[in-house]
């Protein structure tokens, strides 16, 4: 058990004075971390030499936890893990550092994997421990990936379908009452029961992808047209009554390989949220344009996103929409870059607004499997 202690607490460990201690910690499935002022790892537990025994890592002992982790924001600095503006978001950083200023913490934390992309959900308790006169963070950790996925899956399937389902509802109502008038409703009782299929399609989707079932099936889309599809699609929604979806003029017209349902389903959500972002009587504005290695689509409203909202965008179940919304972002990125060999990003603007990006190359492989 010695070598998974530092020097400095292994005459502590000799002496008995943990060790009770530490036969307890790694005898619990949760990963148990002891992290110094420096918020680098002194000690470590069974659990976490288990969690990555089929991963290639880092030694565990004097690295910082998203080192660890393989977190990609580690890697954008040269001085690592809780150094880059976006590690201040982040609930294992936050909890470390409360935790080292004498403050118990409980946070939850999401890690995007540098290179993989792939992400990983913790559940983050630090507790402050004082040893010697030094302040020590001893940090638990919780998988809770399937938790997560399931509730963000669960409360935005049902908050759309039963959004969707009381509207059909509603017309069932006023066609009972007013049943000579059918073909004032006819158009709206297609639209939303097309608004339906949509969602439960959207969620089948998702599932898959996560788990990296989807099989790509390509086909010929001519960008111009697959623009004034979504367009068109979108302007039927309700919420889109008080504003104005435009089609940019300048939007190009040539013909791409790519998977339409999983093209359409990015562009369906990134025209969503601009318009659940836009104001009444604001404009929305969608169009394609040509970049050297293929085409980029783009979706631009007039708000502006606040740079703490920006550096979460596109993380699973962060929404400003409420607690379990926020997968729309998430699947846009998802789905691109996992399976369609693209890239999605996003500008923002106080004066500009804001404008959503998704560039795909020309074509893309047959059969394209994860």
């Amino acid at each position: 058990m010695n070598e998974l202690l530092t020097p400095e607490f292994s005459e502590e460990l000799l002496k008995g004075k943990i060790e009770e201690l530490s036969e307890f910690i790694n005898a619990v499935p949760e990963i148990y971390l002891i992290i110094d002022s420096e918020r680098r790892v002194v000690f470590a537990n069974k659990a976490m030499y288990e969690f990555f025994k089929d991963r290639q890592t880092l030694e565990v002992i004097g690295n910082r936890l998203g080192h660890l982790l393989n977190c990609r924001h580690a890697a954008e600095s040269i001085y690592g893990c809780g150094t880059t503006e976006n590690c201040q978001t982040c609930g294992a950083f936050k909890a470390i550092v409360e935790s080292l200023h004498g403050k118990n913490a409980v946070y939850e934390c999401r890690i995007e994997q540098h290179e993989t992309g792939d992400a990983l959900d913790f559940r983050v308790w630090a507790t402050t421990y004082n040893y010697n006169g030094n302040i020590y963070s001893i940090l638990a950790l919780s998988d809770i990936s399937d938790e997560k996925r399931r509730q963000a899956l669960e409360r935005i399937f049902f908050h759309d379908i039963l959004n969707t389902a009381g509207g059909l509802y509603g017309i069932a109502q006023l066609l009972n009452e007013c049943p000579d008038d059918l073909d004032e409703f006819k158009d709206i009782i297609i639209n939303l029961s097309e608004r339906l299929i949509e969602e439960i399609n959207s969620q089948k989707l998702l599932l898959s992808a996560e788990k990296n079932e989807l099989q790509i099936s390509t086909d010929e889309i001519n960008t111009k047209k697959l623009v004034e599809e979504i367009a068109s699609t979108y302007t039927k929604n309700y919420q889109v009554k008080n504003k104005k979806i435009d089609i940019d003029s300048k939007t190009i017209e040539v013909s791409i390989i790519s998977d339409r349902t999983l093209l359409r389903r990015v562009l369906l959500n990134m025209l969503k949220n601009a318009v659940e972002a836009t104001p009444a009587n604001g404009t929305i504005t969608i169009g394609c344009t040509n970049i050297d290695y293929g085409v980029e689509f783009w979706v631009h409203n007039p708000v502006f996103i606040p740079r703490e909202i920006q550096l979460q965008i596109f993380k699973r179940s962060f929404s400003t929409k409420g607690t379990g919304r926020g997968l729309g972002t998430y699947s846009m990125k998802l789905l691109s870059e996992r399976y369609l060999n693209g890239q999605v990003s996003f500008k923002s603007d106080e004066e500009l607004g804001t404008v959503f990006t998704a560039r795909y190359p020309i074509e893309i492989k047959r059969n394209y499997n994860v």
